[in-house]
């Protein structure tokens, strides 16, 4: 299977919004996912919003801050979509479906923020908090799991392997996944959650 960066850096100021800080946010999304955090600079960021030299500090302190929002929105999105999946469901292998779908509808469309996310957690300064939402994201799955365990509803052998291995298979829908494919969106989820409940024995 081939794995492409989702973005070109000629799409980089492409419909940005009018909102200035929006504006910056997104372009520095599309250069992070199209060149990488390392070899993107200030003056990329300021070319692509029309912005130069100096002027653009006074909108944002540096690239390490733009990093931290996209890496900390895209946790909190994450979380925020795993409990409206799964609130008002008892069924605990419904519970599961319902989450691994909100997953992989995530990464499927949201594709720069899964990439840029996945790739560059090395690139922050201070990863701590960014790192703690991600154990709580993964501890959501583990959990869910574990109470299928207890509930003698799942049969795998570790809930931990189970959970690594089913947010992984979702996160690597941000590498292939396009709208024109085979699949919808819907559809994917779907299979990814038919494909979920097998790893835990269902």
């Amino acid at each position: 299977m081939k794995v492409e960066r989702p973005h070109r850096p000629g799409d980089i100021a492409a419909g940005l919004p009018a909102d200035r800080a929006a504006a910056i946010r997104l372009a520095a999304l599309r250069l992070f996912a199209a060149q990488g955090y390392r070899a993107t600079t200030m003056a990329d960021i300021g070319a692509a919003v029309g912005i130069r030299g100096p002027s653009l500090y006074k909108h944002v302190s540096g690239k390490q801050v733009l990093l931290a929002e996209i890496m900390l929105g895209t946790m909190d999105a994450l979380l925020a979509m795993h409990a409206e999946a799964v609130d008002g469901v008892t069924d605990v292998t419904e519970r599961l479906r319902r989450a691994v779908e909100a997953h992989v509808r995530y990464h499927a469309r949201h594709r720069l923020e899964a990439f840029v996310g996945n790739r560059e957690i090395g690139s922050l300064e201070r990863p701590g908090r960014v790192l703690r939402l991600r154990s709580a994201y993964e501890r959501g799955f583990r959990e869910l799991i574990e109470r299928g365990l207890a509930e003698g509803v799942f049969t795998v052998r570790s809930a931990r392997l189970a959970s690594y291995s089913i947010l992984d298979m979702g996160m690597g829908v941000a590498n292939w996944f396009h709208d024109s494919g085979e699949f919808s969106v819907d559809q994917l989820a779907y299979q990814y959650g038919d494909l979920a409940l097998r790893i835990v024995g269902r």
